[in-house]
């Protein structure tokens, strides 16, 4: 009971003290207006937030998501295939890494990966 009680405390004492520091380290100055000011992709907020923007950046940016993730999908099939060989595993880790080379032929023949035309 002592203990829970006790670590609660520390718990509450803990975040009201890394909220402190927050507060503390987020005061802005106005030295620092530059700074503050909001920053999208290039794009300067004052003017209009209706220029065209290349949709191959967000194209390219969404097949790195995809291989980025496919990358944290085959990680545990292959700590799980250092302990021993599973004809199951291997089958099912063959054929979605085969999808994925299937869509990065498509995108690649489509023209999507070419940054520059």
């Amino acid at each position: 009971m002592l203990s829970a009680l006790l670590s609660s405390f520390v718990a509450i004492l803990l975040a009201c003290a890394v909220m402190l520091v927050g507060w503390i380290l987020s005061k802005r100055t106005t030295a620092d207006r530059e700074k503050n000011s909001p920053f999208e992709c290039g794009f300067d907020p004052v003017k209009s937030a209706r220029l065209p923007f290349s949709l191959r950046f967000f194209l390219l940016a969404i097949i790195f998501l995809i291989f980025d993730v496919e990358i944290v999908l085959l990680f545990p099939v292959l700590a799980s295939m250092s302990s021993g060989f599973d004809l199951f595993l291997a089958i099912g880790a063959f054929s979605f890494l085969l999808i994925l080379i299937v869509g990065l032929f498509h995108e690649w023949n489509e023209g999507s990966l070419s940054w520059a035309q």
